[in-house]
């Protein structure tokens, strides 16, 4: 992928050394999206079928969890789902979900991430040791919050008797078939790998021309900063660019988690607009990001991939 300016880097990196004329670009953008079609559709009716053999008493199990929700949190969020980080955070602002299980929710789910990895053919080992890294890293966080919580900040408010799954999803795949919804999904996933392949090409050719690639990537630190601040972006465009970005060679494993653990999709606006108090909402969002990023340091050292 991106062969017109991609060519091989020190300790593994890739970067480009000439000027990539602009059809070439374009051209393996369209031919880079023409491939990856028929496996991303593939991809999402497998994804389509599971989340709707999912059952509401299943989806419940964490709201019932008390304790251990940060752990079926961090389970259930890697399970590709349309909008559960933003059902989860409409939950949490009803007083349904505890802190550190809103964040387990965050950390772990994977947004467009899982479709786009299977599509472009990455190892299955590999993919599950992703899945496997975030869910972990999900619950340990969410743990640890809700336990700081219950020792030194007062405890947790009471949960509601008879809780209501109110889910915000950011598409409209309960009003349609399996089939429809996964087309809808691979159009709109193609569209910004199209846009994002475009952009990654001139990008590419830009730094490498000046000279200053290498200098960006080696700074300790500023790739997973910065990756955790993309994933942030509360639109599945964020976690379609981390994941073509690592794919392609510009990122590391680090800077791949830090990214990928701060992605919550929609959620972050569901829990701004949804949660009356914005001073715990912005409290969340900073350990979201200091969690992700620290966590994304930490595996990037360990070089589990």
């Amino acid at each position: 992928m991106y062969a017109a300016f991609r060519q091989e880097m020190p300790q593994g990196r890739e970067t480009v050394t000439g000027g990539a004329q602009m059809g070439d670009i374009l051209l393996d953008a369209v031919l880079d999206c023409i491939k990856l079609l028929p496996f991303l559709y593939i991809s999402y009716v497998a994804v389509e079928y599971a989340e709707h053999k999912m059952s509401r008493k299943t989806k419940e199990w964490i709201f019932r969890a008390g304790k251990a929700g940060p752990v079926l949190g961090g389970l259930i969020g890697i399970i590709p789902q349309c909008g559960f980080s933003a059902a989860a955070a409409g939950l949490f602002a009803g007083g349904i979900l505890t802190p550190g299980t809103l964040l387990a929710v965050f950390l772990s789910t994977s947004d467009e991430m899982l479709p786009v990895m299977v599509s472009s053919g990455m190892p299955l080992q590999q993919i599950l040791k992703i899945l496997a890294v975030k869910a972990v890293t999900g619950m340990a966080v969410g743990l640890l919050v809700d336990l700081v919580i219950d020792r030194f900040l007062g405890g947790r408010k009471p949960i509601p008797d008879a809780p209501e799954l109110c889910v915000h999803e950011h598409c409209h795949c309960g009003e349609h078939g399996i089939f429809r919804s996964a087309l809808h999904h691979t159009v709109r996933i193609a569209a910004f790998l199209f846009v994002i392949s475009i952009l990654l090409g001139f990008g590419m050719d830009y730094l490498g021309e000046h000279g200053i690639t290498d200098s960006m990537l080696h700074l300790a630190g500023l790739e997973e900063a910065m990756a955790a601040l993309v994933g942030m972006i509360p639109n599945c465009a964020a976690s379609v660019l981390i994941t073509e970005l690592y794919i392609s060679g510009v990122l590391d494993a680090g800077a791949l988690f830090a990214g990928l653990l701060c992605g919550a999709g929609t959620g972050l606006l569901v829990l701004f607009r949804e949660n009356p108090d914005r001073k715990q909402s912005l409290a969340l969002l900073a350990v979201l990001y200091v969690s992700g990023t620290a966590a994304g340091i930490l595996i990037g050292t360990m070089n589990i991939l």
